[in-house]
């Protein structure tokens, strides 16, 4: 937001991040149905695709990597970071592109899920290569139909903090 003086920004930011990271920890609790093994909400995503669309690619690269930074040193291992900072890159990116140039055609909720589906197709990948096997991506089609469901989840969520954060920038910017 243009609104924004410079601190103001990398406040809103931290605090972002920081919710991002909450949240994956939060996401690391909930005991899910053992449907497909190694599927999650995606609760983070909420954050990063509404990074996305309120301050734009790079704003929310910055926020996937420190939160992935910051949850390997809290919460998990290096194996799961090469996971976490692979996916969510790769995930942002294709988010960003769809904003970019494919909200003429999908609303967020698609735009999420299009980030989901390459999400897990990430890990997969990565699972492909540090296992040396191609067998795991027999896996990606029970995936890509999780994404669909925590893909809308993710995406109706953020349409909600998207709305609600542009109201809360705005107003800080006349403040300013």
């Amino acid at each position: 937001m243009n609104t924004m003086n410079k601190t103001q920004r990398y406040i809103f930011l931290s605090l972002l991040t920081a919710a991002a990271l909450i949240l994956s920890i939060i996401e690391g609790m909930i005991p899910l149905p053992y449907i497909a093994p190694g599927a999650k909400l995606g609760l983070s995503n909420i954050v990063i695709l509404s990074v996305v669309v309120v301050f734009g690619f790079k704003d929310a690269f910055l926020v996937v990597v420190i939160r992935s930074i910051l949850l390997m040193l809290i919460a998990t291992n290096p194996i799961t970071f090469i996971y976490s900072i692979t996916s969510g890159i790769v995930s942002t990116i294709v988010m960003a592109l769809g904003c970019k140039y494919l909200k003429n055609i999908f609303s967020l909720i698609g735009i999420s899920v299009l980030g989901a589906m390459a999400h897990n197709s990430t890990q997969i990948t990565v699972a492909a290569i540090l296992f040396t096997t191609m067998d795991l991506y027999y896996y990606l089609p029970i995936l890509s139909l999780v994404s669909i469901f925590t893909g809308c989840f993710v995406g109706y969520t953020a349409i909600f903090v998207t709305d609600n954060l542009e109201k809360t920038l705005l107003k800080l910017g006349r403040e300013a």
